[in-house]
């Protein structure tokens, strides 16, 4: 994926689902929380602070809540 595609996906949905390749589990990303540049992504969590590089990132989709976050209420 490219850096610039990841935080267009960010910015327009608020959050972002990205998998890992490091990582067996995806990784939720918020605007308030990710700082994404054209090398790395790094993310503050509540007891320090994840970074990954862009090239490991094998994939990204829209978090969603609900139905009505899709439009299916």
């Amino acid at each position: 994926m490219e850096a610039d595609e990841l935080q267009e996906m960010l910015e327009a949905n608020g959050e972002l689902m990205v998998a890992v390749a490091d990582f067996d589990q995806p990784l939720e990303l918020h605007l308030h929380d990710a700082e994404i540049d054209e090398e790395s992504v790094r993310l503050e969590l509540t007891d320090g602070v994840l970074t990954f590089e862009i090239d490991a990132v094998t994939g990204a989709w829209q978090h969603t809540h609900s139905l009505a976050d899709l439009g299916l209420e």
